[in-house]
């Protein structure tokens, strides 16, 4: 791969990993701090670990990624909303220009608790989506999850806000654990076609503080698309390639959801993505054993050149897959609050 002058974001060189494939979707994270202490993401005992930047120092690191080919990015946390002058950072975002000239897709994702009154603003600086984390559908059981009092009122506010200021499609993620939520599928159901959003069931993934993972805790695709049929008949739709769910429509087509399936499905083989933790780390893959200190690098006072041939090497070694569920399996150097959702 040739050099390309970053410095004047005109080269656009695509990042392609050694398995060939094109990485152009990347995730920030602006803070590792959390409003909630979801029991499958959270003991409870432990807060932030990790330092936040400077908007202007995520900005840096997106504009040399647009440069290489970046067209979509996704703030995630922690909990996002949290930072204050996220909404003059995500204005900042779209004044970038990808190969095309195009402003990137820029997203987020966010628990929904503080989404009610700053939807507007966020869609009005250039916001294009939503994704709100949310396990159940009735007030006692979300409490119950997020250990905070009175937070389903909260969330769906800030779902029709977000319908309101049109940040289509409104996407609701809904991480299922056995004995703890999978009796919400229906109800997940019936929710989605009632509130016009994008339902999205999540298999649990290793990746929590406690590290109680197991395989019999996890509420696999077949499993949901069987339970979710004894409600109405799905049919499945098509998907982009690199697209982490797979989809489907309700049968008489008011309703979508979709299921990520990393456990039982995995699409590793299709991954575009790269993270940016809250301290600045790259990360190639969410069950990374090692990270790849970009903020370091800048902090040394490196050329946003020097940083794009930093960038193209750790790409370079992205992970082929994960590992989950077989023998040796080694888990992630870090659990997901703290690499971004």
């Amino acid at each position: 791969m040739t050099k390309c002058q970053v410095l004047d974001v005109k080269c656009y060189m695509p990042l392609i990993d050694n398995f060939g494939r094109s990485i152009h979707d990347l995730r920030i994270s602006i803070t590792d701090r959390c409003n909630y202490k979801c029991v499958y993401c959270r003991t409870g005992t432990n807060g932030a670990a990790y330092a936040e930047l400077p908007f202007a120092d995520y900005l840096r690191m997106a504009r040399v990624l647009v440069g290489l080919g970046i067209t979509k990015i996704r703030l995630t946390g922690g909990e996002p909303l949290l930072r204050k002058g996220i909404v003059e950072f995500v204005r900042d975002l779209a004044t970038l220009r990808t190969a095309d000239g195009a402003k990137p897709e820029i997203a987020l994702t966010t628990n929904g608790h503080l989404l009610a009154e700053i939807a507007q603003p966020l869609k009005d600086a250039g916001l294009d989506r939503v994704t709100i984390s949310m396990d159940a559908v009735d007030p006692e059981r979300v409490a119950r999850i997020t250990r905070v009092p009175n937070g389903y009122e909260s969330v769906l506010a800030g779902v029709r806000a977000a319908r309101w200021a049109e940040l289509d499609p409104v996407k609701i993620n809904c991480v299922l654990l056995r004995g703890f939520n999978e009796d919400q599928v229906i109800p997940f159901g019936m929710f989605a076609r009632e509130e016009r959003v994008v339902v999205r069931f999540i298999e649990f993934m290793p990746l929590e503080e406690g590290r109680v993972w197991t395989p019999e805790i996890v509420v696999r695709l077949d499993e949901i698309v069987s339970r979710m049929s004894e409600y109405l008949p799905l049919e499945e739709i098509a998907h982009e390639r690199s697209e982490t769910a797979r989809r489907y429509r309700f049968a008489d087509g008011v309703g979508e959801i979709g299921i990520i399936a990393p456990v039982s499905h995995p699409f590793c083989g299709h991954c575009s993505r790269i993270r940016i933790t809250s301290d600045g780390k790259l990360r190639t893959c969410l069950f990374s054993v090692w990270d790849h200190d970009l903020h370091e690098l800048m902090r040394r006072g490196a050329t946003d050149e020097k940083l794009a041939e930093f960038i193209m090497h750790a790409v370079e070694k992205k992970e082929e897959r994960h590992h989950i569920g077989e023998p040796g399996f080694v888990p992630a150097s870090r659990t997901m609050v703290h690499i971004g959702g």
